[in-house]
């Protein structure tokens, strides 16, 4: 299984960045999948997660109403739509994949992880 994470950068704060992370090795239709980050000295932080159809998605506090989490099924692809970004969103952001019946913001309940991707917001 592989999960390869696209779509980092560095962006000045205000601005939008889009993450995307394809899979392979596992049909993608099953799995929930989730977006985390973390910041240097922090711990990981989940972000977003969506099930398996795409009809339910979940967000942290700090990036609701900023970000957007989808999916194509068909391109076994999930995406991060990150707009208003702000310094404090720098981070290296990983995707994850979790089997069916759990999907939500715990690293346990994932199976695969992607390498992760740089983000860093300038001020």
């Amino acid at each position: 299984v592989q999960l390869q994470a696209s779509g980092g950068g560095l962006v000045q704060a205000g601005g939008s960045e889009r993450l995307s992370c394809a899979a392979s090795g596992l049909t993608f239709r099953n799995y929930n999948m989730g977006w985390s980050r973390q910041a240097p000295g922090k711990e990981r932080e989940f972000v977003a997660a969506i099930r398996w159809s795409g009809g339910i998605t979940y967000y942290a506090d700090s990036v609701k109403g900023r970000f957007t989490i989808s999916r194509d099924n068909a391109k076994n692809t999930v995406y991060l739509q990150m707009n208003s970004l702000k310094p404090e969103d720098t981070a290296v952001y990983y995707c994850a994949a979790a089997g069916p019946g759990v999907c939500g913001f715990s690293s346990a309940m994932y199976d695969y992880w992607g390498q992760g991707t740089q983000v860093t917001v300038s001020s």
